[in-house]
């Protein structure tokens, strides 16, 4: 049955992600995770691996979307939802390629920079429009209005978030040296939010998946 190999493709993607984003951070001399971008990974002699962790979130997150589509067959809400992850995982792949200028979310100069840019744009903006967009969609079935309240509270927590990026890209300011810390907390409120529903949906009966 293609829904549960689905959620399983949804829980290792945000796993995937945040380890090598984490891991790679940590180990790559001269980078410095709280005043850094995670794109700035792919820069350097090991840029390969966040590329390929772009790449195959990326793919993962497709998968997944395809057993949501499979588990929420209709509604509008499903439909947007769904329509937001495959942006979002198809931008991820699209992304990996083209590799970020130093320094630069909000000011990309070459080509394959402002690419980037644009791909990463989508993946923040639609993060969470899915997350409130789900919400709608929880809070009317039963057997998943429990992940409602921590949908809502995640989105809004991702909107806060944003406009903090935002407001860090100005080097004057105050919250510019922590504008790495500021992407990565955004990055893991919705990689643990993917994972809940990534979560739920394995969890769902065999009743629920025919």
């Amino acid at each position: 049955m293609f829904v549960r190999p689905a959620a399983v493709a949804g829980m290792l993607a945000p796993v995937l992600f945040v380890s090598v984003f984490s891991i790679e951070g940590w180990l790559r001399p001269g980078y410095y995770p709280s005043s850094m971008f995670v794109s700035e990974l792919s820069l350097g002699p090991r840029g390969w691996v966040q590329i390929a962790s772009f790449m195959t979130t990326g793919a993962l997150l497709l998968i997944f979307a395809g057993g949501v589509a499979r588990y929420f067959a209709g509604g509008n809400a499903s439909r947007v939802g769904l329509l937001c992850l495959r942006i979002i995982g198809g931008s991820l792949i699209a992304s990996g390629p083209f590799i970020t200028d130093r320094a630069a979310l909000f000011n990309q100069h070459t080509v394959h920079g402002l690419i980037h840019g644009i791909f990463g744009a989508l993946v923040f903006s639609l993060a969470p429009v899915s997350c409130f967009v789900y919400f709608v969609r929880f809070r009317r079935d039963p057997s998943w209005r429990t992940l409602a309240s921590w949908t809502l509270l995640a989105g809004i927590i991702l909107v806060i978030g944003i406009g903090f990026l935002k407001a860090s890209q100005f080097p004057a300011g105050q919250l510019f040296a922590w504008k790495g810390l500021i992407q990565r907390g955004i990055l893991i409120v919705f990689m643990a939010w993917l994972f809940a529903s990534a979560w739920r949906l394995w969890r769902a009966p065999v009743r629920e998946l025919l």
